[in-house]
């Protein structure tokens, strides 16, 4: 069964979703370096050390991207804004032709009848302000205020929903703990830190906005089913400390103004000072909807081995996978809708601002035929359906991406666009998953 737009309620918003960085071509018009730059050019972080200096030339070809997403049927646009191309030091001096260009891109997307939906940060911490420790810097949350407030009095009063963050676990603790992201840490302290200093710019974002009337204020939060790889004691537990970790740590802060214990037992003694203060003065106040971003489920197990919390370590399972070697997994997505109507939201609008999935995609006789990806999205608008039927104001849906792109560590190999991008020529072709929903997304 195909599902389509009669599928869902009226009103539902249909969109499509990408990121400034991966799209637009960082070394166009003005924007300042970011520490994806850097971290680039580091041997062994990116693949071939490519960087998104050019990416899709959105920045030169964002008619030819809008009228993709018009001609596709689309509702709606989710993009970000870059701090380094609107702030080139981070701070100081503006970059009038960063807000020129968003001044356009705005005024393309309406012009068109697609509703704008913008992201405040996306990954891009400028290299000047990530010299001065960037997210683990106590001063971090005034630096992203202001930009904040720049960006938003040139485009704010014609965004359909703003977002603070895209992925703070990502922003956190891949890139501080893991290492795989910009800017590339493997350090306690400074995750605890940046774990922390990203939620206290949420805040100052949100209080910022609210101060100048915004009542469209979200955020887009990553899950990922955190599956025990057995029954065991160990193992339970081993998800229970990933769960709190990768999807509890965010939304609790904000909605019940506490961290979970289980995250705790690692990050406390590395904490910034006042950090429970922070908690009830920026933190937790209220949302005006929230943003889900979900592509997998991961198989913990106790890592008898490590030396450390958290002593966990994944475990291969037995479902299918994307290119990225993520599980197929749609029931996690009916999960964690359903489990934040029931344990933190409520009733308020929640968004799926990211789902999708890559794939080994090849332009053959002009076209593109990505046949798992059809079943893919069929399967997860699924899962959105039968959340809704369960009672979860599930508003809208935002596929990632729209285009192929800059696929940070992983360089330009990862596809994960409903319209295929040659990134020598940058042509864009239309994939077979573009045209069913093109045909889904059809107005009677």
């Amino acid at each position: 069964m195909t599902l389509t737009r009669k599928d869902f309620p009226s009103g539902f918003q249909f969109g499509a979703a990408t990121a400034a960085y991966q799209i637009e071509g960082s070394g166009f018009g003005g924007a300042g370096p970011s520490h994806w730059d850097s971290f680039a050019a580091t041997p062994g972080n990116v693949v071939r050390a490519e960087t998104g200096a050019v990416a899709c030339d959105h920045y030169h070809r964002f008619n030819e991207d809008f009228d993709l997403l018009q001609q596709g049927n689309f509702d709606a646009y989710r993009f970000s804004t870059s701090w380094s191309r609107v702030l080139p030091e981070g701070r100081g001096t503006v970059n009038q032709e960063g807000l020129d260009y968003y001044d356009r891109l705005t005024d393309a997307l309406l012009e068109r009848g697609l509703k704008p939906y913008q992201t405040l940060y996306h990954w891009e911490m400028p290299a000047a302000l990530s010299d001065l420790g960037g997210w683990t810097n106590p001063d971090v949350h005034n630096w992203f205020g202001d930009y904040t407030e720049i960006i938003d009095a040139r485009i704010g009063d014609r965004m359909e929903g703003i977002a603070t963050i895209n992925e703070p676990w990502c922003t956190a603790y891949l890139s501080h703990f893991l290492g795989i992201h910009a800017p590339g840490l493997r350090d306690i302290r400074a995750t605890a830190r940046a774990m922390h200093h990203v939620m206290k710019a949420h805040g100052e974002a949100m209080t910022r906005l609210r101060a100048k009337g915004r009542k469209n204020l979200g955020i887009a939060l990553n899950f990922e089913y955190a599956n025990p790889a057995s029954n065991s004691a160990q193992d339970l537990a081993a998800a229970a400390t990933e769960d709190a970790i990768y999807n509890r740590w965010f939304i609790e802060a904000m909605t019940k103004g506490t961290y979970p214990k289980e995250a705790l037992e690692g990050f406390e003694p590395h904490m910034p000072k006042g950090w429970q203060d922070d908690l009830k003065t920026h933190i937790h106040q209220p949302l005006d909807w929230l943003g889900v971003n979900y592509y997998t489920r991961k198989n913990h197990a106790h890592d008898e081995q490590a030396s450390a919390w958290p002593a966990t370590r994944p475990v291969q399972g037995h479902r299918e996978t994307t290119q990225m070697g993520w599980e197929v997994y749609p029931e996690g997505l009916h999960h964690f809708l359903t489990r934040m109507k029931n344990d933190y939201v409520g009733d308020l609008p929640i968004y799926v601002t990211e789902n999708g999935m890559a794939w080994e995609d090849r332009v053959k006789d002009g076209s593109v035929n990505d046949p798992e990806r059809i079943a893919f999205i069929q399967r997860h608008l699924g899962a959105m359906k039968q959340a809704i039927d369960d009672g979860v104001n599930l508003n809208g849906f935002f596929y990632w991406s729209l285009l192929d792109n800059y696929e940070w560590a992983e360089g330009y190999d990862k596809r994960f666009g409903i319209v295929h991008v040659d990134f020598e020529t940058l042509e864009r072709t239309p994939k077979a998953s573009y045209e069913m929903l093109k045909q889904a997304l059809k107005r009677t």
